[in-house]
């Protein structure tokens, strides 16, 4: 067996995001593994936690942790405390920041390093924060975990960091939740929305410039504003307030419909990918890309921005556009328009993305957790 290995998941938000779904697929992977893990959570997970994962040791932090700034404390105090106490060989910090006085290797995931490159897509506090914990993690972490190659390559450029101790682990993606729908889910879906029978263009996740949410949303006007039955915009995700987006969506002509359903239920999601004609994803900014992934799984069609870790995740099985919404126009149309191309994508996707794997990853993982600790061991 190898080190036992204290995970810090709580970071965690309540409303799961890509940290959520990282934890939740890594971390019952390692338990099926054998990895000698101990979870440190916030109270409202561990139930959870401890019935994905029955043999990992699912332990709750003090109620103060749900506070962002009292678990950044306890982060950099009752963690270390907590790793002596279970005597952990190993910290993995899985989200940027990590204790700085510790006894123990730690390991850190790195998500994404866009934001030394993109600061006018990452707002002050939330940049300037994450900015500040990957350089302090970057100096005193022992090894580091990314989950695309275009990550570690940023890491490299804007932050000179050490190749060789940066471990690259795709993440993965559970095949039974994110699958192709059937008909019944389909149209579930398509009535809670309100389209009666209009296909749609959609989008999953946070509604902001990061996600480049103003540039889709004129590049689908530009797309199909002259169609005689043009489809929907469908943007499901968290609305951020952004005054970029609220500028975009004024500009819309009134005979086009856009939705903004907000979160949707986990069990809409294969209706609602599945039986978009497209689904687009021109980020920007992405470390990784949780959300084409699913939609690859559930079939879709999916056209995304040939930028940064984007295509490691859609490889030849997507299609491609530039950020710019003229474009996403351009390619938006020409896939509209073919639909044996759309059969083909959506055929590739649902067979590339299951190569991605909570299995591979956390094999990834747990050979990283030996060389932190074996380098350590050595040095000492």
């Amino acid at each position: 067996m190898g080190p036992r290995v204290l995970i810090d998941a709580t970071a965690v938000p309540a409303d799961r995001g890509g940290l959520g779904r990282y934890i939740e697929g890594l971390v019952p992977a390692l338990d099926r593994a054998g990895g000698d893990i101990a979870v440190a959570c916030q109270r409202a997970d561990a139930d959870r936690l401890a019935r994905i994962a029955p043999n990992a040791r699912i332990l709750s932090a003090p109620t103060t942790v749900a506070h962002r700034a009292e678990r950044l404390a306890w982060e950099q105090t009752g963690l270390p405390r907590l790793a002596e106490e279970i005597s952990a060989d190993l910290l993995h910090c899985p989200q940027y920041s990590m204790p700085y006085e510790t006894s123990v290797p730690v390991v850190v995931t790195i998500h994404d390093a866009t934001m030394f490159s993109d600061l006018d897509v990452y707002g002050t506090e939330r940049g300037d924060f994450i900015r500040s914990a990957t350089r302090g993690s970057m100096e005193h972490g022992t090894r580091f975990i990314v989950p695309s190659r275009a990550t570690r390559d940023e890491l490299v450029r804007v932050l000179g960091a050490d190749p060789t101790k940066v471990d690259v682990a795709y993440h993965g993606i559970d095949m039974a939740v994110f699958r192709p729908p059937d008909e019944a889910e389909r149209e579930r879906v398509a009535r809670r929305l309100g389209l009666h029978g209009q296909s749609y263009v959609g989008s999953l996740g946070e509604m902001s410039r990061r996600k480049n949410i103003p540039e889709l949303i004129r590049g689908w006007v530009g797309a199909v504003a002259d169609m005689e039955h043009p489809p929907a915009l469908v943007l499901a995700g968290p609305a951020t307030g952004d005054p970029a987006i609220a500028e975009a969506v004024s500009e819309v002509p009134g005979h086009l419909k856009l939705i903004r359903p907000g979160f949707l239920r986990p069990a809409d999601l294969p209706g609602f990918m599945g039986a978009a004609t497209v689904m687009a994803f021109p980020s920007r900014s992405e470390g990784f890309g949780f959300p084409t992934l699913e939609a690859m799984a559930c079939g879709a069609a999916v056209l995304i921005a040939r930028r940064l870790s984007l295509p490691e995740v859609g490889g030849a099985a997507a299609a491609y556009t530039e950020p710019e919404a003229d474009s996403i126009a351009r390619n938006l149309a020409r896939l509209l328009s073919d639909p044996a191309r759309r059969r083909a994508l959506s055929e590739a996707a649902h067979a590339r993305s299951r190569e991605f794997t909570w299995t591979r990853s956390a094999q990834i993982h747990l050979q990283t957790y030996a060389q932190a600790a074996s380098a350590v061991a050595s040095s000492s």
